[in-house]
């Protein structure tokens, strides 16, 4: 089994060492991912300048772009055969709600799937200063999840599993939830300052977050302890408004 490992966080990342680690065991790993961090890059891809892959290893390359970047790349030039599965991860923080909408840690195993490839990513949902402590304790915990998960006779079509690991030590986690998104918000998450020049400038980042969402969400999954694992997929369509378009669509 040939699986590619990307993330966001970069080449570098704790995150990456800790799922090449857990994935070692489970086929022949290619690692293709961003030189520098690409949090909240969401599905870009770069258009207007040429990318550089560079050769790290006999299955490692760093690429100067984006998660979606390094995933085409991948599929499309790099490996002499395509995947049989796209991993994404570990993020250092968590991509629970809305931040799959962001989250290049997600992208990049949506552009797995959108290749038809089978795609997981992962992240830790927990600070982003206790993922480098936390997360050598979960090694276990992920490798025994990814192999059932690979191991599947029939891997779920058109989705990929969004996994959301707790912020808690390997041996304490009490087990894996099916979950749904659930939702959040952001207060206070533009901060006004002055560059050394005195100019004003707005940063984005930081403030707080409030979730919130039913008994089988993300979010409470991961709060209670448990590795969440939550399906999506491509299709945004929201069906129950198409089939009850009579009550409120006229054509022009």
């Amino acid at each position: 089994m040939r699986i590619l490992l990307s993330n966001d966080d970069g080449i570098l990342a704790k995150g990456l060492a800790v799922l090449e680690q857990a994935c070692d065991p489970l086929g022949e790993l290619h690692v293709v991912a961003p030189d520098r961090e690409q949090s909240a890059t969401s599905h870009s891809l770069t258009l207007h300048h040429p990318l550089r892959p560079v050769r790290l290893g006999e299955r490692r390359w760093q690429v100067d772009g984006t998660p979606t970047d390094c995933v085409m790349l991948a599929c499309e030039m790099l490996l002499e055969q395509q995947p049989d599965f796209v991993i994404s991860g570990i993020n250092h923080g968590p991509n629970m709600g809305e931040d799959v909408l962001y989250s290049g840690t997600v992208a990049a195993a949506m552009e797995g799937l959108a290749l038809g490839i089978p795609s997981i990513a992962l992240s830790f949902a927990g600070s982003v200063l206790r993922a480098d402590a936390v997360l050598d304790t979960q090694v276990g915990q992920v490798r025994s999840l990814l192999h059932h998960l690979t191991s599947l006779p029939q891997f779920p079509a058109d989705t990929l599993l969004n996994v959301n690991l707790p912020a808690v030590p390997g041996p304490d986690i009490k087990g894996v939830r099916l979950t749904r998104l659930g939702r959040r918000v952001f207060s206070d998450s533009i901060k006004k300052m002055q560059d050394p020049w005195g100019r004003d400038i707005l940063w984005i980042g930081g403030g707080t977050v409030e979730w919130s969402g039913s008994d089988d969400s993300d979010f409470r999954a991961v709060k209670d302890g448990y590795i969440s694992v939550t399906p999506l997929h491509l299709d945004l369509t929201h069906r129950d408004v198409l089939n009850t378009a009579t009550d409120w669509w006229q054509a022009p």
